[in-house]
């Protein structure tokens, strides 16, 4: 599937002119879509991971417990980049500022591509 200029966010990725993805970042989900944590933040979060297999062998129940703080600690890190987007446009509309429509339409292609990530995992 292709993204019209026009519809891309952050998270995508350009075209050349024929077509084609060109990677310039982290390597794309399916969809095309951006890891939701990228460079050094996705690195250590992996470390971690590849730590706990490792030590399953040998203390398999705190390897399960370690994995389960891991994956709450990540839930936790998507919570808190969601709130990061809404408080953009809760601080605007607090201030009494105007938000166009174009504005919203941005926050919205976010929010969408957000979305379309976790339903990639």
């Amino acid at each position: 599937m292709s993204v019209r200029p026009e519809e891309r966010t952050s998270v995508d990725e350009p075209e050349d002119r024929g077509g084609a993805r060109v990677t310039t970042g982290p390597t794309p989900l399916p969809g095309g879509f951006a890891p939701l944590f990228a460079g050094e933040e996705g690195n250590r979060f992996r470390g971690r991971w590849e730590s706990i297999q490792v030590g399953f062998v040998d203390e398999s129940r705190r390897a399960v417990e370690e994995a389960e703080h891991l994956v709450g600690e990540m839930m936790k890190r998507l919570q808190e980049t969601l709130a990061e987007e809404r408080s953009v446009f809760e601080r605007r509309w607090q201030r009494g500022e105007d938000v166009s429509t174009e504005d919203l339409r941005h926050g919205l292609r976010r929010y969408r591509a957000f979305f379309d990530r976790l339903l990639t995992v």
